[in-house]
C-alpha cells in the first residue's frame, strides 16, 4: 500500500523513512494564508490553533488527490493509496507562530521563547484512494509541550539562526537537527513536534482499516 505525502517537508520525510515508510512526495502548492484568512473571515475570528493545523493538512490532502488523480491511480501492485497532508504551528501566549521565513523575525522569535514553553501543534489529514478515487478521510490534531534553555547565549542564537535552518520550519526551531541542544524538555510525542506524529497516524490508518505494517517497504523494515 502506497503513503503519499501531500509535502516537501524534509524533516516529515526523514520521519517516516525511519518508521519504515518510503511515500511518494506531491507539493501540494496551497496558498496557506489565503486558506486560513477565508476561513478566519468565514468564522468571524481567528481560528483556533488546532482548527488552524488541521484545515492546513485537509487542504494539502485534498489538493493532492484534486491535482494527482492520474499519478494517485497508478498504484502498482496495490490499488489502494493513502494520501497525507500535514501542518504545524508553534504557539507561546496565545499567538500563533509559523515560519519565520527571515533573520529578524527569527531572532525576534527566539528572543521570545528563550527559557519558556511553548506547545507545538501538529494537524494530519489522510485520504483513502481506491482505484485511483479518492474517498474515505480522517484527521486529528496532536500537540507537544516544548521548553527552551534559558541559557541560551546571543551569540548561539546567531549562530543557529545564521545556518538558516529555524527559518523554514514552525516556530523557528527544531528538534531532529541543530535546534536540539537549545530543547531541554518535550512533554508528548517528540515525532509531534517534528511536524507528524506517528502514533497519531498509525491510529488513522487504523480508523480506515489498514494494518499499519502493510506501509512499510523499506529494506530493513519487514
Amino acid at each position: 500500500m502506497r503513503l503519499i505525502l501531500a509535502s516537501t517537508s524534509p524533516a516529515r520525510l526523514a520521519l517516516l523513512r525511519a518508521a519504515g515508510v518510503e511515500p511518494e512526495l506531491v507539493s501540494p502548492e496551497v496558498d496557506e494564508d489565503a486558506v486560513t484568512a477565508a476561513a478566519n473571515l468565514a468564522a468571524g475570528a481567528p481560528l483556533a490553533p488546532a482548527a488552524v493545523v488541521e484545515l492546513l493538512a485537509r487542504s494539502k490532502a485534498e489538493a493532492v488527490a484534486a491535482l494527482s488523480l492520474a499519478h494517485a491511480a497508478d498504484a502498482g501492485a496495490s490499488a489502494v493509496s493513502l494520501i497525507l497532508g500535514g501542518d504545524s504551528v508553534f504557539v507561546l501566549d496565545g499567538v500563533i507562530y509559523g515560519k519565520p521565513h527571515t533573520v529578524a523575525t527569527a531572532h525576534e522569535r527566539w528572543q521570545l521563547q528563550r527559557g519558556r514553553t511553548g506547545t507545538l501543534y501538529s494537524g494530519h489529514w489522510l485520504i483513502e484512494v481506491v482505484d485511483g478515487v479518492p474517498g474515505r478521510a480522517v484527521g486529528a490534531v496532536a500537540q507537544a509541550e516544548v521548553s527552551f534553555a534559558d541559557d541560551i547565549t546571543d551569540a548561539e542564537l546567531d549562530a543557529y539562526i545564521g545556518t538558516g535552518e529555524p527559518l523554514y520550519v514552525a516556530g523557528a526551531f527544531t528538534i531532529d537537527s541543530l535546534g536540539a541542544p537549545f530543547i531541554t524538555r518535550i512533554e508528548g510525542d517528540p515525532s509531534t513536534v517534528v511536524g507528524l506524529s506517528l502514533p497519531t497516524l498509525r491510529r488513522l490508518v487504523a480508523g480506515l482499516g489498514h494494518h499499519w505494517p502493510d506501509l512499510w517497504n523499506r529494506r530493513g523494515a519487514i
